[in-house]
């Protein structure tokens, strides 16, 4: 299951593929159609592999450490993720939180927006939400921050409310927002960055314990040694490799979450 911007799904296609060629699993990848934190198969523990936003993945952690009756053996844990190719990424698996505006707007930081629309892809993500809300309490303005908050769904459909004005403001995923303006140009014309917030650790690829140690050891061994059809995608994509990661890298993203909330900032 991807959990992830549908602009990269045929990058998430690539990976599955060549699990197949590898290792003959026959994986079928689907587009999540919920958040994942509203996504009971998420919680049943249904999918053998998840491309998955670092905060609900740290989320979904947190409950099996939380509710001991819950954890199961086949739950999912961290093995790899990706790192781009641009300098600002240095060399790891990080990604940030880039905050758009029209290009020909009034507002130039953070502070100009109080009071304004801000769109969002779902409350549940950690680039469109949980790091802007992050940043807006880490700089001590009250809540609510914004005057409206809405929802578009998706990274690309908030960016295009923006260039639209429908909203004044979006955090989007730099990775999804570098990607959709390889895809559509003209958007360049029409969006500005006024704000990167982070760098936080990228996405996970998540894989279920239902598979032996063993297997999973060869999985992630696996994807940091890609073969050249991998690899052409990856040049595509802007991913210079893939590189390990651990669950455990992710629960800071839970605790700030949660942290954000204990302040009386559910929402922004």
């Amino acid at each position: 299951m991807s959990y992830l911007s549908p602009n990269l799904f045929w990058f998430y296609e690539a990976i599955v593929a060549f699990l197949d060629r590898t290792f003959h699993l026959n994986i079928q990848i689907e587009q999540g159609k919920f958040d994942p934190l509203d996504d009971p198969e998420l919680y049943q523990n249904q999918w053998d592999f998840a491309f998955i936003c670092g905060l609900p993945f740290a989320r979904y952690l947190m409950r099996s450490k939380a509710d001991l009756e819950w954890i199961a053996p086949d739950s999912l844990i961290a093995i790899a993720a990706p790192v781009m190719q641009s300098d600002r990424y240095q060399s790891s698996p990080i990604y940030f939180a880039d905050v758009i505006v029209a290009v020909d707007s009034p507002y130039f930081s953070l502070s100009d927006l109080a009071g304004k629309t801000l769109c969002y892809n779902d409350r549940g993500s950690n680039s469109g939400y949980n790091l802007l809300r992050q940043r807006i309490l880490e700089q001590g303005y009250p809540a609510p921050f914004f005057a409206q908050a809405i929802s578009s769904g998706f990274h690309q459909q908030s960016m295009r409310w923006v260039a639209e004005k429908l909203a004044d403001c979006a955090a989007i995923d730099s990775v999804v927002l570098e990607q959709e303006l390889r895809d559509f140009p003209e958007l360049q014309q029409r969006l500005r960055v006024i704000d990167s917030i982070g760098a936080c650790p990228m996405p996970p690829i998540a894989v279920s314990q239902r598979f032996d140690t063993a297997t999973i050891q060869q999985i992630q061994a696996a994807l940091l040694q890609p073969d050249t059809e991998l690899q052409i995608a990856m040049t595509k994509a802007r991913i210079r490799c893939l590189a390990p990661v651990r669950s455990e890298d992710y629960t800071m993203l839970a605790v700030q979450y949660q942290a954000a909330i204990e302040a009386g900032y559910e929402f922004i």
